[in-house]
């Protein structure tokens, strides 16, 4: 055997010894992350006293919707419209219950469709007479009690920008429209259609009526009714538009509501941009093959941005996008289960299953502040945290919150990892203040799950922020990708 030379051996094991002990020196914790709470109570402070920034106008070229691509910014409410809360807390606590109404409407509506319930059996409210690559900035809307982004989108011919609700639960777009009956207060001046020149009716025989889940005519005009789950509701003629985007350009003859009577917890918003699944949505009158949203911290002053036609970003996890053939609105992706501290968290795999008769599944869901899960997954899922932070002074529970912590008095603090496990093997780790956020000023942080009565889970925009949500539609592909707001 060939003898080894003295001088390689002891160059080789240094550098096996150096290479080792970087290694140590710069090795991360894969089992818990940072939670910088001084920040986060920062935010909760700043959050009550910022003031609305000043609407912009825009000049727009128009475009061909079918190849070209739309991006605008997306805002958190508190950016467009002053918050009269007083406090953080009674600001969570108004959310939580704006977004637990939401919730219900989601499942109610689900439950319909398994059904075979058509809303267009249900009855109108009161009887009363039913009166392409693009981008644009995302905001959050926690101040009035919900949990929406807004988005600045222009509307009619000169077009005049408006903010709107961005909701993947919904198909139909709508804005509050000059005569009201009743209109809430929203921050910018209501749509006047005579001051459109692109303003066209739609007829109760034309297909976009047709597609309408409750609608009558008056006269030859179709009218339209949306209702939602907390008891909000819109009421007006159904109609053609043009719609801009940002500095990216036009889209004429879009399908949308007029509300001529709206009541509801939508204050702020000029009204709701579709983004669901269905014929009558958004991104299908824009011919979307693709698009994606990235939504900010929900107490902060920035803003994300929401996309259509986009390419698929680079870095992206991915999982398979799933349909329901019972109800097309909502969007599913492969989820397989958690971990916790790096460990799986012991659930069935049916518990979060999409079945061959529309039960179970996940979907994402930009509306929905905080993630569901149905009772058993749920109960795993904390316990499994619950076990992981022994060492955190655990607190009462707040609102639909069963375990929140006591962290007053620190500056950070250590917290398990959670992730989310996708079809095909990869995992989606979430930043520790995407599952343990502030409930108010003094220190007080909760779980951000919570259980559902039903058996589909949603994945909501807490766990969302900060990270691009893009939706591959003609491939069935959802993608993840941190920090590409």
């Amino acid at each position: 055997m060939a003898s080894i030379n003295p001088f390689f051996l002891f160059t080789f094991t240094l550098l096996l010894f150096s290479s080792l002990t970087l290694s140590r020196a710069t090795s991360i914790d894969p089992t818990t992350l940072v939670l910088d709470i001084s920040s986060a109570l920062q935010q909760t402070l700043n959050i009550l006293s910022i003031e609305p920034f000043a609407q912009e106008t825009v000049s727009l070229p128009s475009v061909n919707s079918s190849s070209s691509s739309f991006s605008l910014p997306l805002h958190s409410r508190e950016t467009v419209f002053k918050t009269q809360h007083k406090d953080y807390k009674s600001l969570v606590h108004s959310r939580l219950a704006r977004d637990s109404a939401r919730v219900n409407s989601i499942l109610t509506k689900l439950q319909l469709a398994l059904n075979g319930i058509s809303r267009q059996d249900l009855k109108p409210l009161d009887n009363q007479i039913l009166p392409e690559d693009l981008s644009t900035p995302v905001v959050s809307g926690t101040s009035q009690g919900s949990g929406e982004y807004f988005s600045r989108v222009g509307v009619g011919s000169p077009t005049k920008q408006f903010y709107m609700v961005l909701d993947t639960g919904s198909d139909i777009n709508w804005i509050q429209c000059e005569p009201c009956s009743e209109c809430y207060q929203q921050s910018d001046p209501i749509y006047n259609p005579k001051l459109s020149s692109s303003y066209r009716s739609l007829g109760c025989n034309s297909a976009q009526c047709g597609l309408l889940d409750v609608s009558q005519c008056s006269g030859s005009t179709c009218q339209y009714q949306v209702s939602y789950g907390d008891g909000s509701y819109t009421i007006g003629d159904f109609v053609t538009e043009t719609v801009s985007f940002g500095k990216s350009g036009t889209v004429p003859n879009v399908a949308i509501g007029c509300g001529h009577t709206n009541e509801g917890l939508f204050v702020g918003a000029a009204g709701l941009l579709g983004l669901g699944g269905g014929m009558l949505s958004l991104t299908k009158q824009v011919k979307a093959t693709s698009f994606s949203y990235c939504l900010v911290d929900r107490d902060s002053a920035s803003s994300g941005s929401l996309e259509f036609n986009s390419p698929f970003p680079a870095g992206s996890v991915s999982a398979p996008l799933f349909r329901s053939k019972k109800i097309d609105t909502f969007y599913y992706v492969g989820l397989t289960g958690f971990t916790v501290g790096g460990q799986m968290v012991q659930i069935p795999p049916s518990l979060i299953e999409l079945d061959q008769a529309g039960n179970g599944g996940v979907i994402v869901d930009c509306g929905t502040a905080i993630t569901r899960l149905p009772t058993q997954a749920y109960n795993a899922l904390r316990d499994s945290f619950r076990q992981k932070t022994g060492t955190l002074k655990s607190t009462s529970g707040v609102a639909l919150f069963d375990t929140c912590y006591d962290l007053s008095g620190l500056s950070s603090v250590k917290v398990p990892t959670v992730s989310f496990l996708l079809s095909g093997g990869k995992s989606l780790n979430l930043p520790a203040k995407n599952y343990l956020i502030p409930v108010d000023s003094a220190g007080t942080f909760c779980f951000a799950f919570a259980p559902t009565r039903g058996s589909m889970s949603i994945i909501g925009n807490v766990q969302q922020q900060g990270i691009r949500v893009s939706y591959d539609l003609p491939n069935n592909r959802v993608g993840f990708t941190p920090n590409n707001c």
